[in-house]
């Protein structure tokens, strides 16, 4: 994977001057949107559209440092109007594309290289497991996107489960794991940014296709799930074994990323404070 991380930087960069989609990319990576997508956005902190809006508006600021023409440089790099182009330069560098020239001045945003570290890393355990097709069935709310420490719209989510509703939960759980379980879907922002909200299910995995009491029923087809236990403070633990399923684990590993609701269970530890037992299932597929 890092090698294909690699040569589609390298495709970046040979078309940067040209309509590049997400699509031709990830084409081009031999791997679905979805996958490509979140590895980068996990190993490099922007999207991958952020990533090739600002590697052209470096290169349009040497270009205009070595004196070509703004309104040549704009239309190079694919603008309509200048503009357009003037404002996404000075809200990206700070300076209008006019001055580069005369203040020999301007923002570098450099391309990106992958490569595998072994100085620090890590030993992540993890399990494959073949799941037939299941309901998820729970009660649901649109939360705020939150990458790290505690999700008080969640909290109240959880608190608000009736006895009933818990009842329920219990008579039809019968899918292992057979725990109560977080999933997250129909992000806004895709789970790219921490931005815009996202559907947050608390409940259990059922072959029921219905549920009483309010519930929510969730299908998913039948997937290969790569499954990481993990145990430590909660909920920073949990979150940096998801993080690190992205950035380390999936990019070594020969597996992709499946569009479904990836979900996770926790158990807090009764005689330590604040410390738990998680699993984190995420839906894959081998790679081609």
């Amino acid at each position: 994977m890092i090698k294909t991380l690699n040569h589609i930087i390298e495709f970046i960069e040979v078309h940067l001057c040209e309509d590049i989609t997400l699509e031709m990319i990830a084409n081009e990576a031999g791997v679905s949107d979805y996958h490509f997508r979140k590895i980068f956005f996990f190993l490099t902190g922007a999207t991958l559209s952020e990533y090739i809006r600002m590697r052209r508006l470096s290169e349009a600021g040497k270009d205009l440092l070595s004196g070509m023409k703004v309104t040549d440089v704009a239309f190079k790099y694919g603008y309509e109007s200048i503009d357009g182009f003037t404002r996404s330069f000075k809200a990206w560098s700070t300076t209008l594309p006019s001055d580069v020239y005369r203040t020999k001045t301007c923002t570098l945003y450099p391309k990106v290289s992958f490569s595998i570290s072994v100085s620090g890393g890590i030993n992540m355990q993890y399990r494959i497991v073949e799941k037939p097709a299941f309901h998820f069935a729970g009660v649901t709310k649109r939360v705020p996107m939150q990458f790290e420490g505690v999700n008080q719209e969640i909290v109240k989510l959880a608190q608000s489960i009736t006895e009933e509703q818990r009842e329920e939960l219990h008579r039809i759980q019968n899918v292992e794991p057979k725990r109560v379980v977080n999933a997250s879907y129909e992000a806004d922002a895709r789970f790219m940014k921490e931005e815009g909200e996202l559907t947050h299910l608390i409940g259990v995995l059922t072959t029921e296709t219905r549920a009483g009491q309010q519930l929510e029923t969730v299908a998913v087809p039948a997937l290969t799930w790569a499954v990481f236990p993990c145990e430590g403070p909660f909920p920073g633990t949990l979150q940096q074994t998801m993080a690190d399923i992205y950035a380390q684990w999936l990019p070594s590993s020969k597996y992709e990323l499946v569009d479904a609701p990836n979900f996770s269970w926790t158990t807090m530890d009764e005689e330590r404070s604040g410390y738990a037992t998680s699993e984190v299932w995420i839906a894959v597929k081998p790679l081609n």
